[in-house]
């Protein structure tokens, strides 16, 4: 069994370049912005009128526009260099988080929303190769870095939603654009941008994410990571209209519920995929753990109707989406020899589109069949990215057990330095 893929210096996590911490505080800001308006999906609808499937529609377009951006974030970034594209990213999101507080219907946030996913993409996109280009302690490290901002801004997004929506839908949206403001601020001064030849980022071809996805490795793992989001988003963005009849509206309780999930992100993202991936493959842990996922949401059907059953349901989908994601995107750092910059854009395109799907697919469903069905077809949904993995295990044999060569170790270490 190959532990080739373990960092060698796992004990350095916490001894980042300020860079890279600068970069993970805007990450955490990013990724609270994805659950932040799940406590407060009921008191829109209520005080806009909407139905719950419009009130979906706020993570659709947020997602589409995201997805798609994503594929393009490479030519960008390769052209104007990582700092100005994490700069621009920030500075849509603090203008359309503040346009959608400002709101006074739903279809204007929805669209606003839209905005947000486009400066969401050429952010999130980007941060991911900057950390894992600047981190010092090598890929996965840095990768674990990474997963844990996304898990502490999915646990502290529910919360600030739910704290600030308690005063007001509008609180969630203003707080987002103030703290993405911070993090612009913390980027500009201590994310340096180096002028010299050899780290100006050689131009990629536009088509360069499409190109990607046709290999065999990048493509499994992309399409498997689809169908994953379509179970994450499910879980994430259904389950908040699944409380209200329950009694669980207010946007403090949500809140609470979700922060908990958030925590449970974090906490396998950090401690628990490491030791997964330290005793067998990547790919067997997502054998092994995919369908635990798909047997939670199964649960969550079947106790639809209980209040203490969907949170505790919620809280172990939790557990289980941190390993996963980690892995997921350890595997797509790994699986290819192509730039990490390209492999990340190509990947989050697809893996954000099935997220899209998935929101007004649920509220659908929910109204025209049962409330329990969305998270039957979510759990289909996740044991097909399973079926996936297992059928194409034969291309992703890198990424089980690639080791970082010297070279590019030490083009980890200079540019931790540099920064």
């Amino acid at each position: 069994m190959s532990t080739a893929h373990q960092p060698t210096a796992g004990a350095s996590i916490l001894h980042q370049p300020k860079a890279v911490w600068a970069v993970a505080f805007a990450c955490v800001v990013a990724f609270m912005g994805i659950g932040l308006v799940d406590p407060i999906l009921p008191a829109i609808a209520a005080d806009l009128q909407a139905t719950p499937a419009e009130t979906e529609l706020l993570f659709t377009s947020y997602l589409v526009i995201t997805g798609l951006a994503m594929f393009f974030t490479s030519w960008l970034s390769s052209r104007i260099g990582a700092k100005k594209t994490l700069l621009i990213g920030l500075a849509l999101i603090v203008a359309f988080a503040l346009f959608a507080g400002l709101s006074q219907d739903v279809e204007s946030i929805i669209g606003f929303r839209a905005g947000w996913g486009l400066g969401n993409a050429l952010f999130i996109s980007t941060a991911l190769a900057t950390i894992v280009g600047a981190a010092s302690g090598g890929t996965s490290s840095a990768i674990i870095l990474y997963e844990a901002a996304l898990g502490v801004g999915l646990a502290v997004g529910p919360l600030v939603g739910g704290l600030l929506g308690t005063l007001s839908w509008r609180g969630p949206f203003f707080g987002t654009a103030v703290l993405m403001a911070v993090g612009f601020v913390a980027i500009v001064v201590l994310l340096k941008t180096d002028t010299s030849a050899a780290a100006k980022p050689v131009p990629s071809r536009i088509s360069a994410p499409f190109r990607a996805l046709a290999r065999p490795a990048l493509g499994i793992l992309a399409a498997a990571a689809l169908f994953y989001n379509i179970g994450f988003f499910v879980l994430l963005a259904y389950t908040p209209f699944a409380l209200v009849p329950l009694g669980l509206s207010d946007a403090i309780t949500l809140g609470f519920i979700f922060f908990g999930w958030g925590i449970s992100v974090a906490i396998t993202s950090v401690w628990i995929a490491p030791l997964l991936t330290a005793r067998m493959p990547r790919t067997r842990v997502l054998w092994f753990v995919l369908p635990l996922l798909a047997l939670d949401l199964v649960a969550l059907a079947l106790l639809v109707h209980s209040a203490v059953g969907l949170i505790v349901g919620i809280v172990i989908g939790g557990l289980l989406l941190g390993v996963l994601n980690t892995v997921l995107t350890e595997c797509v750092m790994e699986a290819t020899d192509l730039p990490r910059s390209v492999a990340s854009s190509a990947y989050s395109g697809v893996r954000f589109l099935g997220g899209a799907i998935a929101p007004p697919a649920a509220a659908l469903l929910a109204a025209t069949i049962s409330p329990s069905m969305p998270f039957w077809a979510g759990a289909l949904s996740v044991l097909i990215a399973a079926a996936i993995v297992v059928i194409g295990r034969k291309h992703l044999r890198l990424a089980d057990g690639h080791q970082e060569s010297q070279l590019e170790e030490a083009e980890v270490l200079a540019v931790a330095d540099a920064t």
